[in-house]
């Protein structure tokens, strides 16, 4: 049966993919290291669990408002104005099932065919896809390891075309940790300032993740003229470790949040009812188990990049946010381990699923080739387990 060309021209979720093959080998009773699914290895905290409970129980099981209840949409504005000094109203907001949900409806919400959408690269997986979903043009801008993958103002400029319409900014970046300083920002902000049509998407659902003492800071917070035309997405999942519930937000003009929530009443309708519950209670209840959760991740990361370093032929980058790794692995492209070849991101990838047992994602699909991405969103102990694996398998290349 002939399918829509928009589905054809749509990839498989890389992570998606590579954490179905871990989870079909564990299910022959292989024990697979799993550094390829993004989402804390911690429980969702308890007070967050009572309150789905509550909501169960009290009956807050039906139907509410498309774009979310009120109680949680005020929840959304009082963290945002705590952690941006941004105000915001229940008219600016949208609440999805999902961050990515929340993304989906807000490109199809301004995105005309033909549209222009720059995003820095490597650059979360999804963006360029659900951008083409929505019949738009993704324009890659690679970033180079030696400017922190970080795009640079001038690499902006270069990018913006008469059809540009939107700019995707994600920081602390999904696959690289890396994170925009004030002054990263205040430079790019200069450039969009020029050109007053181009709408910017920052996705900041890892906000609350950041190492090092680092100030968080977006592009509206640097620049308010930028306001105005800036769209927040951020969500429960990773800060609270409740990847499962699917509820996300995104924040901005209100004529356009009107307009998404349209789409999300055709497609899905409302968010789950105690989901919603349970995030507003988590957005509103003690906020020191988030920096634990920070504190957690920022040791491990420090363990992960000296493993990585301490490997031949391979070198990592400090992230400063986030739980994922994003090393350069290309030394070893061209080598062999018996008869197999591995000659890019991805088929070292399949390699060290086969011969390590160990589930990583190939930087080709951040679109960078000569990386791989890893989440230390594990225990400390299957961290040591897979990288001895994987310092097994790389020095079995030859």
């Amino acid at each position: 049966m002939k399918l829509a060309q928009r589905v054809v021209r749509v990839k498989p979720s890389a992570t998606l993919t590579i954490n179905a093959k871990a989870k079909a080998l564990k299910a022959k009773g292989i024990q697979v290291v799993n550094f390829g699914v993004g989402e804390p290895d911690f429980d969702t905290p308890q007070y967050i669990q009572d309150a789905g409970v509550k909501a169960i129980l009290g009956g807050q099981t039906r139907y509410t408002a498309v774009g979310g209840t009120d109680e949680l949409k005020d929840a959304i504005c009082k963290s945002i104005q705590n952690d941006y000094g941004l105000s915001y109203s229940r008219e600016n907001v949208l609440v999805s099932c999902g961050g990515k949900h929340a993304l989906y409806n807000l490109f199809q919400a301004l995105l005309d065919s033909g549209d222009e959408v720059i995003i820095p690269s490597p650059y979360w997986v999804s963006y360029p896809d659900m951008v083409a979903l929505a019949d738009a043009v993704p324009v890659h801008v690679p970033c180079r390891v030696e400017n922190s993958f970080k795009m640079l103002p001038e690499q902006l400029e270069a990018a913006i075309t008469p059809k540009t319409r939107m700019l995707i900014m994600n920081s602390p970046s999904n696959p690289t940790g890396v994170h925009y300083s004030r002054a990263d920002l205040k430079a790019l902000a200069e450039v969009l300032v020029r050109h007053e049509d181009i709408v910017i998407v920052s996705d900041d659902i890892y906000n609350r993740i950041l190492f090092g003492g680092c100030e968080w800071v977006n592009l509206p917070m640097v620049e308010p003229k930028l306001k105005e035309r800036t769209f927040i997405l951020n969500g429960v999942s990773k800060t609270y470790c409740m990847t499962g519930w699917r509820i996300g937000y995104i924040l901005g003009d209100a004529d356009v949040i009107k307009a998404a929530v349209k789409i999300q009443g055709q497609s899905t309708s409302n968010p789950n009812s105690i989901a919603q519950y349970a995030s507003a209670a988590a957005l509103g209840g003690d906020q020191a188990l988030v920096k634990e959760l920070s504190d957690t991740f920022e040791k491990r990361c420090r363990y992960v990049v000296d493993r990585l370093t301490q490997m031949p032929g391979v070198s990592c980058p400090m992230p400063q946010g986030a739980f994922y790794v994003f090393p350069n692995v290309s030394a070893h492209y061209g080598k062999k381990a018996g008869d197999r070849k591995v000659t890019n991101s991805l088929e070292m990838a399949d390699y060290l699923m086969e011969a390590a047992h160990v589930a990583v994602v190939p930087g080709s699909a951040f679109g960078e080739d000569r990386c791989i991405r890893l989440s230390y969103a594990l225990s400390m102990d299957d961290l040591k387990e897979g990288f001895d694996r994987i310092a097994r398998a790389l020095s079995a290349l030859v």
